[in-house]
């Protein structure tokens, strides 16, 4: 009887031990993965290097490179220079002329052959030659330029079309976005570099004058006038400067705005210059110093310190005190934001301009209007003068002193002349607008004299001779 116990326990003992090594080691544990599945986080950690390099959402540069290359240009600008003094000079006077080669780059933009390019890269030129992707050389005309966006245009006389870029909208140009700079750098013809936009509207003048493309995408000398394009392959900028310390490329690169390059072009094309509109303030870019001293509570946007008698903004209503916020539905942080705007537009061209006003946001529509303005030398700011001011003065003719310079002014005023007084004539030419000013100083240099006569305060005719 004993016996048949041990057996049976034995047994049944033997049985508990099959059954928990089959549970633990053969059975499958269903349960063990459908929790591991409950429980996997529905973000993407960091370091998942699969998805921080996902290949196949890279942007791809192999189209608008192939596109852009073909349409940028190698450009030559054969000048004399000045060399230095030799023993022949000393003997038999003058000094020596020396050949010097300039090179840089140029965007091809219809198939006509006009060419872009930056107003350094062929300022000078005794001859231009311009030397395309396939190795052909042609003599290149420059058709106009613009010294104060650093823009030019050229022509070739090709027999066949030639590949060019079309224009992108600058303004559409997202900080981020990925760019590729085209052009020659060193003389290493049809060098594509990618990079994205760091920044835009930047100002280089410390004057609020320029509104350029920050890039860093790698730019070099030889590379000024050569394409900044999107990956689309349109035209957003004309690549124009760098900032440096060495002279070569340390991660900054700056590109004139496509909408403004484009403007320039197209007035240097249909009038021969180019035709800059103003809106007709004088202000300075808000920040929290600037702010508190004003009493304002913005600390973005421009300021209107003085709007310009008879000008858009004048007539639209804008007036001291006002702080403009946008244009056109582009948000004006500082003051190149508002020159990058201004800059692609004309006289004529109407903008909407949206200002605060005693804490109360308006937009009005202003109409830009010529630059009726210009700064003389000794002299100040001058501008057109109304009929009713010539009737005043009893002249016919002239331009009036709406700003004396501020280094001269004592001077002036000594003299009995401020600011409302009527100038007649400028290097012994009657003027009846900036533009005759302008002529008449054309070829004046620091060494001649400049011989004025205008309207006093007490109504008198007065010439002044400057040496």
């Amino acid at each position: 009887m004993k016996k048949i116990l041990s057996l049976v326990l034995i047994s049944a003992l033997g049985g508990v031990l099959t059954l928990g090594g089959y549970k633990l080691f053969l059975e499958e544990k269903n349960t063990v993965v459908v929790e591991n599945v409950q429980t996997t986080p529905n973000f993407l950690p960091t370091s998942n290097i699969n998805t921080l390099y996902n290949t196949t959402e890279a942007p791809d540069f192999v189209s608008a490179a192939e596109n852009t290359v073909n349409a940028v240009v190698h450009v030559k600008n054969m000048s004399m220079s000045s060399g230095p003094m030799t023993f022949e000079d000393l003997f038999f006077g003058g000094g020596s002329q020396r050949p010097q080669l300039g090179t840089g780059s140029g965007v091809i933009i219809n198939a006509n052959g006009y060419i872009i390019t930056n107003n350094h890269v062929i300022k000078n030129a005794q001859k231009l030659s311009v030397t395309l992707n396939n190795n052909k050389i042609y003599e290149a005309e420059v058709i106009g330029a613009d010294p104060k966006t650093d823009i030019a245009l050229l022509k070739i006389e090709a027999d066949d079309e030639l590949p060019y870029v079309t224009f992108g909208d600058s303004d559409n140009a997202k900080i981020g976005e990925w760019v590729l700079a085209v052009g020659n750098p060193f003389n290493l013809t049809s060098t594509v570099t990618a990079g994205i936009i760091s920044a835009k509207a930047r100002d280089l003048s410390g004057k609020s004058t320029q509104s350029f493309i920050q890039t860093d995408a790698a730019v070099n000398p030889g590379n000024s006038g050569g394409a900044l394009v999107n990956t689309n392959g349109e035209l957003i900028g004309i690549n124009t400067a760098i900032s440096s310390q060495t002279g070569s490329y340390v991660g900054y690169s700056f590109a004139v705005p496509s909408n403004i390059a484009k403007r320039v072009i197209e007035d240097i094309m249909e009038y021969g210059n180019v035709q800059n509109g103003i809106l007709g303030i004088r202000g300075n870019a808000l920040n929290s110093k600037y702010s508190e001293e004003l009493g304002v509570n913005e600390t973005e946007g421009v300021y209107i310190g003085e709007v310009v008698e008879d000008s858009g903004a004048d007539r639209a209503g804008l007036r001291q005190g006002d702080i403009i916020v946008k244009v056109n539905n582009t948000k004006i942080s500082k003051f190149s934001d508002l020159t990058g705007q201004i800059s692609s537009k004309r006289p004529n061209d109407i903008v909407q301009v949206t200002f605060s006003r005693d804490g109360n946001i308006k937009t009005v529509p202003v109409t830009l209007f010529k630059n009726n303005v210009f700064t003389m030398p000794l002299v100040g700011e001058i501008k057109d003068v109304k009929k009713v001011d010539l009737k005043k003065f009893k002249v016919s003719n002239g331009v009036k002193i709406i700003k004396l310079n501020e280094k001269y002014n004592d001077y002036w005023t000594r003299n009995g002349v401020a600011e409302g007084c009527i100038i007649t004539s400028v290097n012994d030419v009657e003027v009846n607008s900036i533009e005759d000013v302008q002529k008449a100083l054309k070829n004046q240099s620091d060494y001649d004299s400049l011989r004025l006569e205008l309207i006093n305060t007490k109504g008198e005719k007065d010439r002044f001779n400057f040496r």
